[in-house]
């Protein structure tokens, strides 16, 4: 797909958020299920059944996923598709490339040990790795705009709202 293609695309897409802003609101959803064995979660994917675990720095036995790992594989995804999609719209020709995400956790506040030991990610690096001809000053776009654009590395940036409830089945 080139930077035509890409917005004969979007083009009746915009146009439709921009004639009727309340069509670009949407929620997604994800669903997980308690009922397996041992202490793990059974994610509905879209595409696959994922199994997701305690980490092994918590006990866990490392044959299912850790949603620590899953968060950082989201933020690669998305950061991934984003920076191919704003490369296509600007016209930055990617020979190939690599998408890296790195996360500091600290378990002793996961586990209790620590009641002064953060909770989750206390630091995350995004980086990436591309194969280009391109001049600085279009990789430095690139990056802008991938940052600006890429919705989970901006979810984990700002922190949007959110509610959390238990109630019976």
């Amino acid at each position: 797909m080139d930077a035509t293609e890409l917005r004969a695309l979007q083009a009746p897409i915009k146009e439709r958020y921009k004639a009727d802003p309340a069509t670009a609101v949407i929620t997604l959803k994800a669903k997980g299920s308690i009922e397996s064995e041992g202490i793990a979660c059974k994610v509905e994917t879209g595409r696959a059944l994922a199994v997701a675990g305690l980490h092994p720095a918590t006990g866990g036995s490392g044959l299912e996923l850790c949603s620590g790992d899953m968060l950082l594989e989201a933020l690669v995804a998305c950061a991934g598709v984003t920076l191919k999609s704003v490369a296509t719209a600007i016209e930055v020709p990617l020979k190939s490339g690599n998408v890296f995400a790195e996360g500091d956790l600290d378990f002793r506040g996961t586990l209790g040990v620590d009641k002064e030991a953060p909770v989750g990610f206390a630091e995350i690096r995004l980086r990436f790795e591309v194969d280009t001809d391109a001049p600085q000053d279009k990789l430095d776009l690139l990056l802008k705009l991938t940052e600006r654009y890429c919705v989970v590395y901006q979810t984990i940036r700002h922190g949007p709202q959110v509610a959390v409830s238990l109630k019976r089945a």
